[in-house]
C-alpha cells in the first residue's frame, strides 16, 4: 500500500454535527407526521440538488408547486438550517487539528450547499486550517461521484493512491477508493486515530 502523503476529511458527521430533526422535532411535534415530511416533501434527494448547486429558492418553487400545504414547514428547511449544525465534534477537530500540526497535508471535500457553508465557515473557524477545501454546491458535483473527487485531486495536487480520504458514508468511501484513493469510513475520533496509526500516518 503506497504510503499516504494527503489527508481528506468530510465535515458533516465527521467534523461538524448535522441533524434536520433538531429544529423539525419543534416545528413537527408529531414523529410520524415529520417522518413524513421527510419522507415525501423535503427528502434527502431533494435536499442533496442544493449540495449539487441548485439554489433555495429553485428547490423551494419546486417543493411548493407540489405541496402548497406545507409552505411554511419547506421554507423552515431553509429558515432553521442554523440548528441543524449546532456544534463540532471537538474529539474529531482536535485530531485534524494534530495532523496538521505534525505537519500532515490536510484537505476537506465535502457535500454542501454554497450559501449555507459560507456561513458554516463562519462559523466553524476551524475550517480554514486544512490547506484548502471543495465544496460540491459550487462547482455543481457531488460525492460520490467520481468528478469531485478527481476535481479536489487536482485543485491540491494529491496523488490518489497516497490519499486518505474520511467520510462517514460508506458509498462516498467507495466512490473515492473507485478512483484510487485509500479510504475510511468515519465512525467517531478514536477508531479513525487507530486506522491512521495503522495506516502510517505520522501524528
Amino acid at each position: 500500500m503506497t504510503e499516504i502523503r494527503h489527508i481528506v476529511f468530510d465535515i458533516g458527521k465527521v467534523l461538524v454535527h448535522y441533524d434536520p430533526d433538531l429544529p423539525f422535532s419543534r416545528l413537527i411535534p408529531d414523529e410520524v407526521e415529520r417522518k413524513w415530511f421527510f419522507d415525501n416533501v423535503c427528502t434527502s434527494a431533494w435536499n442533496i440538488e442544493q449540495d449539487r448547486g441548485r439554489t433555495w429558492e429553485e428547490a423551494e418553487a419546486e417543493l411548493l408547486a407540489i405541496h402548497p400545504d406545507h409552505a411554511e414547514n419547506i421554507r423552515n428547511f431553509r429558515r432553521h438550517w442554523h440548528e441543524m449544525v449546532p456544534h463540532a465534534y471537538d474529539d474529531s477537530v482536535a485530531l485534524m487539528e494534530q495532523l496538521i500540526d505534525a505537519g500532515n497535508d490536510v484537505t476537506l471535500l465535502t457535500n454542501w450547499a454554497a450559501d449555507t457553508f459560507t456561513e458554516a465557515r463562519a462559523r466553524f473557524r476551524f475550517l480554514e486550517k486544512p490547506r484548502g477545501i471543495t465544496v460540491s454546491g459550487e462547482i455543481g458535483v457531488i460525492k460520490p461521484e467520481r468528478a469531485i473527487f478527481d476535481h479536489h485531486a487536482r485543485a491540491f495536487d494529491l496523488e490518489p493512491a497516497a490519499t486518505i480520504f474520511i467520510d462517514d458514508s460508506q458509498k462516498n468511501v467507495d466512490g473515492a477508493k473507485a478512483v484510487g484513493w485509500q479510504a475510511v469510513l468515519f465512525t467517531g475520533a478514536d477508531p479513525l486515530e487507530a486506522d491512521l496509526r495503522r495506516l502510517g500516518v505520522a501524528f
